[in-house]
C-alpha cells in the first residue's frame, strides 16, 4: 500500500470523510456531554514502542480523520495521555470508532427514528476501529496489538439503512481494490440529511 495511487484513494476516501461530515453530519449535531477518554493507548500501556502521533500524523492526511472526531464528543474517546507519545495506530482507531458511532446516531436522529440501540454504535465503533486502523497500521508499517484484539460483530448497517455510516464502513473494508467501490452515488446529489431522508423514504415507497 505505498504507491501513488494506493495513497491518492486513501486521501480521497479521507477527504470525503471531512467533507459529508461538514455537510451532513455537523449541522445536524445536537449538544452533548463528552464521553470521556478510552484505555491508555500501547504506548503508555504494556506494548510501548509503537509508532507514535509526533512522528506518523503530524503530517499526515489522517489527521483529518482525528479532527473530524474531536468534533464528536459524545463519542470520541482517545488515550487519557492524548500527547505526541500516543499510539499513532490507536489514535486512528479511536477516532475511527467515534467517526462511526457519531454519524449512525447523528443519521438515526435525523431521520426521525427512535434512538439507536447502543449494540448497533458498538458494532460502527468496532468496525471503523478495525478497518480504518488497520490501513493506516499498513500504509505507515505501524502495527498495533490492539487491532488484534478488536472483536468486530458481525451485524452492522448498511447504506439501504444509514446511507452515510453504511458507505463509510464499506468504503473502508478494503478502500484499495479496484472492483466493486461501493459509493453512495446518490448521496453526491443531497445537501442535507432531509434530502437523504426523503431519498430513504422515495426509495422504500417504490419498492
Amino acid at each position: 500500500m505505498d504507491s501513488v495511487t494506493d495513497s491518492l484513494t486513501i486521501h480521497q476516501l479521507l477527504g470525503r470523510i471531512v467533507y459529508f461530515h461538514a455537510l451532513f453530519i455537523e449541522p445536524a449535531l445536537r449538544p452533548s456531554a463528552a464521553r470521556g477518554p478510552g484505555p491508555v493507548c500501547c504506548n503508555h500501556g504494556l506494548d510501548s514502542g509503537r509508532g507514535t502521533v509526533g512522528e506518523l500524523l503530524a503530517d499526515s492526511a489522517w489527521v483529518a480523520l482525528v479532527e473530524v472526531a474531536a468534533a464528536l464528543p459524545a463519542h470520541h474517546q482517545p488515550c487519557p495521555k492524548t500527547d505526541g507519545a500516543c499510539c499513532a495506530t490507536c489514535r486512528v482507531a479511536a477516532a475511527a470508532a467515534a467517526v462511526a458511532a457519531g454519524w449512525a446516531q447523528t443519521e438515526y436522529r435525523g431521520y426521525q427514528r427512535t434512538e439507536p440501540a447502543e449494540t448497533l454504535l458498538r458494532s460502527c465503533r468496532l468496525a471503523a476501529a478495525a478497518r480504518l486502523g488497520r490501513v493506516f497500521a499498513t500504509q505507515h508499517a505501524a502495527p498495533c496489538p490492539a487491532l488484534d484484539r478488536l472483536t468486530v460483530l458481525e451485524a452492522q448497517p448498511g447504506a439501504e439503512e444509514l446511507p452515510l455510516a453504511g458507505e463509510l464502513l464499506a468504503l473502508w473494508a478494503n478502500p484499495i481494490a479496484n472492483t466493486r467501490h461501493p459509493v453512495t452515488s446518490w448521496l453526491n446529489h443531497c445537501t442535507d440529511l432531509d434530502d437523504v431522508r426523503r431519498v430513504l423514504e422515495t426509495r422504500r415507497t417504490d419498492s
